[in-house]
């Protein structure tokens, strides 16, 4: 039964947006019987994009996954999406994957998304074909592309297909390992490839990508290797054997290249996920430890104890929540107790579901390699593990990206008062790159995410999904603060509650450091219980900082000895109470300054409108990295403060008469001009 493992395969399909990954997401779903007619982008009919913010909009905004059968081999499949403000779908479907297909647009190669996800894949070891979609398009350049990988990604290609004409020339592909011309026959969707022999123009290519692919994979087969010095005869499985080893260490990325919208190579990019990309048994396993800190490899495994990792949750108006889990080893059933190793919350399963993107079918198991969601937990938030109450696993969590936007919203009604927090929790619940929190000044509430597009979809799913409508503010940049000098500071906290005293005293010392993250140092005599307290006042004064309540970041805070050598014992609330107010105060004292978000953005331009467009970056206070050509386009890579480029895409299309485009993430924190932070803070 384990030999089942080594047919699964749980896929992502990612790239930048518009690259064209829910476009052959929906072919792969077509081919293998799973869907009966292909859904389009372009007519808001696709199955993976079911939202009806993603059809109204062509884009994808959350991660869909289904199952699906390509010759014998199960396909978990997740869809992610290609904007920056949705990264952290992204990030968590990564988290559980064992491979994926990167989808490159063969006009502009590389783009900036392409890179975030090429480097969050790095981070989970995530083994990549890559695939180079729209051939058929106006300025569509398969060299250029596999440059842009070198240079970009930093890794040296394999091409395993090289096109055979391009634009409304694209005829089909060369197979390298096959040596043979593939072309497509039939109409519409039901094209089929066929292979042909490579004719004669092509022979003298053909053969020397073959030579290039062998020299490439011949060292991970030593017979390979032994056969091609020896100029011996090589079959096709061996090298493919090659490949598949190569692939699964992230030491060579097979590359395809076709059309997607045009149905061609789909099938071809099916079977090369089936013959390269790596099945449960082909990984490691997942690591996590147990109760003493200990590692443990958790091996996929049909008849071991269950480890699981919760890595999405998503409200449905049926069923309640729904918990999407990844089963790395065991077998989980219907009704079966789990441990949540995370939280130590004791949880029942009592439904499980295999997930079509919105629409599902209940099943009894999940078993090691599965993907599907389950319901009746109550206590388990994205990035928890459950496993087998007998069994203590805990994994490594899921890191969320921080909120760099805000928005102010009211209620508009009294019963949408009443609602609004609830539904916003749900939210958040469901994507933690989401937050909330009622400004005490105005009584507001302000919402948080990651771009002016997060939090559009958010307010509408509000007013769409839960029926709760708000009034909105203006989008605002959320900052952070840090401070630029070293103090420190003591406090004494002594109050009566009810017929209890509660004192102590804490001392602190506040002084920067050079990463972006903040460190909490115990350098005090306190016991460990009295310290932890402490440092939960550190830490909630870090959420708020000294200047104008923002998160602070990049300070570290040292927990001192006090010196106080009273005959009081300190309780537990007033070590919290004194060491945040102690935190607080020393922050003050250490010279803070407001820090801005900014972004990278990437403008691309027709070249006689590219010093306009430079001239207005220039005026959004952007600094100009680089400008590189790209065919007849110009491409302006530049950093610009994120306040600055609110509603960017009105601009640049006034500029450049809507011929221009850009993209843009977040890159890192500055501190901001001082004239600017006087105006922020004083109005001045």
């Amino acid at each position: 039964m384990e030999d089942d493992l080594g047919k699964i395969r749980n896929l992502g399909i990612m790239a930048h947006i518009d690259a064209g990954k829910t476009t052959l997401t929906e072919r792969i779903l077509y081919y293998t019987g799973k869907s009966h007619k292909v859904g389009e982008v372009h007519y808001g009919n696709t199955v993976m994009d079911w939202m009806e913010q993603e059809q109204e909009r062509g884009i994808t905004i959350t991660s869909a996954s289904t199952t699906c059968v390509w010759k014998s081999h199960q396909i978990n499949l997740i869809d992610t999406p290609g904007h920056v403000d949705f990264t952290l779908e992204v990030e968590r479907s990564l988290r559980v994957l064992d491979g994926a297909v990167c989808v490159f647009d063969a006009v502009n190669g590389v783009e900036p998304q392409s890179e975030t996800v090429w480097y969050q894949a790095d981070k989970y070891n995530v083994p990549r074909i890559c695939f180079i979609n729209k051939m058929d398009r106006v300025g569509a350049d398969f060299e250029m592309c596999l440059e842009s990988i070198k240079e970009k990604l930093s890794v040296t290609p394999t091409v395993l297909h090289w096109p055979v004409g391009s634009e409304e020339n694209f005829q089909g592909v060369l197979d390298v390992v096959a040596e043979k011309l593939v072309v497509w026959e039939g109409d519409g969707v039901d094209l089929k490839p066929k292979y042909k022999d490579i004719p004669s123009e092509y022979i003298d290519k053909s053969k020397h990508l073959k030579n290039a692919l062998m020299e490439q994979v011949s060292e991970f087969d030593d017979e390979l290797l032994e056969a091609y010095l020896s100029e011996s005869s090589i079959k096709i499985e061996q090298i493919k054997k090659a490949i598949r080893v190569g692939t699964i260490r992230q030491k060579i990325f097979p590359v395809f290249c076709g059309s997607a919208l045009k149905n061609k190579s789909v099938q071809l990019v099916l079977d090369a996920v089936a013959d390269y990309l790596p099945s449960p048994l082909d990984v490691k396993g997942v690591v996590g430890v147990d109760k003493s800190g200990k590692e443990v490899l958790c091996k996929a495994s049909f008849n071991a104890p269950v480890v699981s990792l919760a890595f999405k949750l998503q409200v449905d108006e049926f069923a309640g929540m729904l918990t999407y889990l990844r089963v790395y080893s065991g077998t989980l059933k219907v009704g079966q107790a789990l441990e949540n190793t995370t939280s130590n919350r004791k949880e029942r399963v009592t439904k499980i579901l295999k997930m079509h993107a919105n629409s599902r079918t209940q099943t009894d198991v999940l078993k090691a390699g599965d993907i599907g969601a389950v319901v009746g937990l109550k206590w388990t938030k994205t990035g928890d593990t459950l496993c087998d109450r007998k069994t203590y696993v805990l994994l490594e969590s899921i890191g969320f990206p921080e909120p760099v936007i805000s928005q102010a919203i009211e209620p508009k009604t009294s019963d949408d008062e009443k609602k609004l927090e609830e539904c916003l929790k749900k939210i958040q619940d469901e994507d933690p790159s989401f937050s909330f929190k009622e400004n005490q000044d105005t009584g507001q509430m302000l919402v948080f995410g990651m771009g002016e597009l997060h939090i559009e979809i958010i307010l509408d799913r509000l007013d769409r999904e839960f029926g709760v409508k708000v009034s909105r503010g203006k989008p605002q940049v959320s900052y952070r603060e840090c401070v630029t000098a070293q103090a420190t500071h003591r406090e004494h906290f002594e109050r009566m509650i009810g017929a209890e005293k509660h004192q102590a005293t804490a001392m602190v010392k506040v002084e920067a450091n050079s990463g972006d993250k903040n460190k909490i140092l115990n350098k005090s005599s306190l016991s460990e219980n009295e310290a932890s307290f402490a440092i939960q006042g550190i830490e909630e004064s870090l959420e708020n900082g000294s200047l104008a309540g923002n998160r602070v970041i990049s300070t570290t805070v040292t927990l001192l000895d006090s010196g106080d050598k009273g005959d009081f014992v300190p309780t537990e609330l007033a070590l919290k109470v004194a060491a945040s107010k102690a935190t607080k105060k020393a922050m003050e004292l250490a010279k803070p300054h407001l820090l801005e978000p900014v972004a990278s953005m990437e403008v691309t331009v027709p070249k006689d409108f590219l010093g306009s467009v430079v001239g207005d970056l220039n005026s959004k206070r952007g600094k100009i990295n680089n400008v590189q050509a790209l065919g007849n386009m110009q491409v302006i890579n530049a950093h610009v403060p994120v306040s600055e480029v609110f509603g960017y895409a009105t601009t640049l299309r006034s500029l450049t008469s809507g011929r221009g485009s850009f993209s843009m993430k977040i890159s890192h924190f500055e501190r901001l001009p001082e004239k600017l932070e006087s105006q922020i803070l004083y109005g001045s």
